[in-house]
């Protein structure tokens, strides 16, 4: 049997009371149990990047320091990408913007998913912006999505994550999207 692709899932927010973590602990299990991939977790909050401090541009992948090289590998060695996130003030959050400016080739012809949280919108206002950066950087964003509005209802009081008959039916979707995109894609990696 062909070893499986790689999904790296990536914890957008930093903050010391995010729900981040236990929705991504949540993903995880999904991800492991679908099958498709090999699954590894990138939390935002535990690398810590500076705000970007490369004096070279990505593009020309001449890195100076430890963390970026660190970054570069994890992202290189990926095959498709999770990013759990927030929304803040209708936006992403700095720590994601930060982690994708820090790179260019190592994002370039990948699948990317999406899970969402906030109030009311679900964090669908972030995703958007996500999809704008996503496209110059040669990711490729899914239509498949997990939304969690009113994502507050749905922490239980152990701090866990307690999802929603929808969030559970979206994970598998998206999961199965990632997959066939992430075949489609790999030549381009290759080339």
């Amino acid at each position: 049997m062909a070893e499986r692709p790689t999904l790296l899932i990536v914890i957008a927010s930093t903050r010391p009371t995010r729900v981040g973590l236990p929705i991504a602990e949540w993903f995880e299990a999904r991800a492991r149990a679908h099958g498709g991939f090999e699954v590894e977790v990138a939390d935002l909050a535990v690398l810590d990047l500076p705000l970007m401090n490369e004096p070279k541009h990505p593009r020309r992948r001449e890195y100076e320091h430890g963390h970026t090289k660190e970054w570069s590998a994890r992202v290189e060695a990926a095959d498709a990408f999770v990013f759990v996130h927030p929304e803040y003030n209708h936006g992403m959050t700095a720590p994601l913007k930060n982690a994708l400016d820090y790179l260019s080739h190592e994002w370039a012809y990948k699948p990317l998913g999406l899970v969402s949280y906030g109030s009311v919108s679900g964090g669908t206002r972030a995703a958007q912006m996500i999809k704008q950066v996503a496209v110059y950087l040669k990711l490729f964003t899914v239509a498949e999505a997990v939304s969690i509005p009113f994502v507050s209802r749905q922490i239980g009081d152990d701090g866990r994550f307690e999802p929603t008959e929808i969030a559970e039916k979206a994970a598998p979707a998206m999961l199965d999207e990632l997959v066939r995109l992430e075949a489609a894609l790999r030549p381009l990696r290759a080339g």
